[in-house]
């Protein structure tokens, strides 16, 4: 009985032929009954199979001959040359979608503790990849792609050296003469059997790799062939043979069917025939999940992409702007829509500082340097004249005066202009002069005002590089500062011309109520345009009344009849209370209703309003009459030592007098 038992088992020793006390040599053809050292996923199935992997998603699978492979000799330098065969097949869970791959391997390890599966193969981790400390020689059957590790495609075999990096790759395949190009592609996860030779010599330290169908003899030339010195990697050390499977979030079934070494010398043979069988159940069919779900992956995707794309198009778009090259020379004063857009909040209702005709200003801040500022968005239909309407824009923001408000520049944008100006704390003069609702000027407060705006356009007309006529002077567009300072701001519409010249402008713009007589005939505006606006401004100054709001009477007709009444102090503003100086006031009236007169030659020039603020002058005396006569007093006008005019309707004839009335203004106010 003993002696039956014991031929049993040397039978069995003899099929499996584990040759060798040294184990330099073995064969496993099929693996009923093979002593290998499995972890994780891996299985000999009842058929006899070394199953690496199953329908498992991201697992590792180890199976590893049990016994260690000494590999060097010494005294010899060079470690053992060594020859492997085994046979294989990759059988994915779904048609074309493979698990992630196997590899041979040789390594100091059988378990692989912390070995990472998908891309990494089971044979190595995050931490362990490239390190030389690994000592581990691997050849990969991979079926993933992986850029981390510049993989050549999804179905190659590569050499690796303590990395996943291979030293060398190819697509799967074989070399064979009797195809056309002499070389034929293999796919890894067809699930046919295919045999792969991986032979090592010690001498040359040349690595070849070959691949071929079970169905045909060994190809005479390798897939790979690599001349790598493995004496640090694989000696000095016991060392572990065996193979390593990964899956990723498709699964696949990896198969040896049969596996022979050897070292220093040639591996046998595989018997073939004897192999076991690979189950061949019905594959499944990709779920409609799959199916569906990888196209639709790439098509959101593809959408992703395209949303971003269109988002970022979108985004530019929302912020794009009209920039040509001859704005380039004005390139200080040109906002981005970007920054003026974050500035204003995306122009929100609650930034709003004010409208009107020509367009809506909303306050900002400037999100680099927190200045504040007023922007104001006038809409344009014409390209035309619109270089030239920018070059004065960049001029006027040239402009240097104590009571202009700062055009600090301004954007241009399909259809729209965007102008910015330092912001003013207090808001416009008109909201503080009609809004009933707010605490009215005192005078005082209001002669400051007007004597601001006067220096101001005086500054415009006479006393900058170029006359600015600015063609909208109203109490609405005199803002106020944090010392309730009046500045004269809003320069959409000023024009710019030499001394010395006449305007052309032909294209009458203003509000009505200020517009001069004269622009209804000829369309040009002119310093005495201006002056005309600002005489209905102090008017409005003065008595607290809009020119707009006047029914039966104009403004202008209506300080007239309180002058030939003998009262024109009373046509002051009822809610100063009478807190205001008469004489000043009457001056004041006057000076309004001159720069009102119906004839441009009969206005004064912006020069001597202001001496008559400011006290360095007197005014003429005039009868109200001099409202409906047109004119002028001012040819050659020098100051207050001046034989002033009157008139004598009656005869139509002027009568000269000395003036003996010093000004009512005079003292510096």
């Amino acid at each position: 009985m003993v002696a039956m038992v014991l031929k049993l088992l040397f039978c069995t020793l003899l099929m499996i032929k584990t040759v060798a006390s040294d184990n330099t040599s073995f064969i496993f053809n099929g693996f009923h009954g093979a002593n290998l050292s499995l972890n994780n996923a891996a299985s000999i199935t009842s058929g006899g199979l070394l199953r690496l992997t199953d329908t498992g998603k991201q697992e590792t699978g180890h199976g590893f001959f049990p016994n260690p492979i000494i590999f060097d000799r010494p005294p010899s330098p060079n470690i053992s040359s060594f020859a492997t065969k085994f046979v294989f097949a990759i059988v994915p869970e779904y048609p074309l979608l493979g698990g992630a791959g196997f590899a041979f391997a040789i390594s100091p390890s059988k378990a692989l503790p912390n070995a990472m599966q998908n891309q990494y193969l089971g044979l190595l981790n995050t931490t362990t990849e490239d390190k030389p400390s690994n000592h581990i020689f691997a050849v990969e059957f991979d079926t993933i792609l992986t850029q981390e590790f510049n993989d050549i495609d999804d179905n190659h075999v590569g050499i690796d050296i303590n990395s996943l990096h291979s030293n060398e790759s190819h697509t799967a395949g074989y070399y064979n003469a009797s195809s056309t190009n002499g070389f034929t592609n293999l796919s890894l996860i067809s699930g046919e059997l295919m045999q792969a030779w991986i032979d090592y010599d010690g001498l040359k330290k040349q690595i070849n790799v070959t691949l071929a169908p079970t169905t045909m003899p060994k190809p005479e030339r390798p897939l790979l062939s690599s001349v790598i010195d493995l004496s640090n990697i694989i000696s000095g050390e016991t060392m572990y043979a065996g193979f390593s499977a990964a899956t990723g979030p498709m699964a696949s079934y990896h198969y040896i069917l049969g596996w022979s070494f050897a070292l220093n010398g040639e591996a046998q043979d595989i018997d073939l025939s004897r192999l076991p069988a690979i189950p061949r159940n019905s594959p499944k069919k990709t779920p409609i999940g799959l199916l569906i779900g990888v196209p639709v992956s790439a098509f959101i995707t593809l959408v992703s992409i395209v949303a971003i794309v269109v988002f970022i198009i979108r985004r530019r778009l929302k912020y794009a702007e009209l920039l040509e090259d001859w704005e380039l020379e004005y390139g200080p004063t040109r906002y981005s829509y970007r920054d003026l857009f974050k500035a204003t909040k995306g122009f929100r209702e609650s930034e709003l500082l004010g409208a009107g005709g020509f367009g809506r200003v909303y306050r900002g801040v400037l999100p680099a340097s927190e200045t504040v500022i007023a922007v104001k968005r006038v809409s344009h239909e014409s390209r035309q004249g619109m270089r030239e309407f920018v070059s004065e824009i960049a001029s006027i923001g040239r402009l240097r005066h104590r009571h202009l408000v700062q055009l600090l520049g301004y954007c241009r944008r399909k259809r729209e202009l965007l102008l910015v100006y330092e912001c003013m704390p207090n808001g416009s003069l008109d909201r503080r002069l009609f809004d009933v609702s707010r605490p009215s000027l005192d005078w005082e407060q209001r002669l400051r005002i007007v004597k601001g705006v006067a220096s101001a356009l005086l500054y415009l007309h006479e006393e900058w590089e170029q006359v600015v006529i600015h063609r909208d002077v109203k109490a609405s567009n005199v803002l106020l500062d944090e010392r309730m300072e009046g500045r004269l701001g809003d320069f959409g519409l000023a024009r710019l011309y030499d001394h010395g010249t006449d305007p052309q402008t032909t294209h009458v713009v203003g509000t009505l109520g200020y517009l001069a007589p004269e622009l209804a005939r000829t369309g040009k505006a002119a310093k005495a345009t201006d002056v005309y606006a600002f005489g209905t401004f102090v008017l409005e100054v003065a008595c607290g009344v809009r020119s707009s709001a006047m029914e039966e009477l104009s403004l202008v007709d209506w300080v007239i009849e309180h002058w030939r009444r003998g009262v024109i102090s009373e046509a002051g503003d009822p809610r100063l209370g009478g807190g205001y100086c008469v004489g000043e006031m009457e001056v004041v009236l006057k000076i309004g209703l001159m720069c009102s007169h119906g004839t441009a030659a009969a206005r004064p020039g912006m020069r001597q309003v202001v001496r008559f603020l400011d006290g360095d002058a007197v005014l003429p005396d005039i009868s109200p009459d001099y409202m409906e006569v047109g004119v002028s007093l001012w040819d050659g006008f020098e100051g207050f030592d001046q034989l002033f005019l009157k008139f004598d309707v009656s005869s139509s004839s002027l009568v000269s007098e000395p003036s003996v009335t010093e000004s009512v203004l005079s003292g510096g106010r």
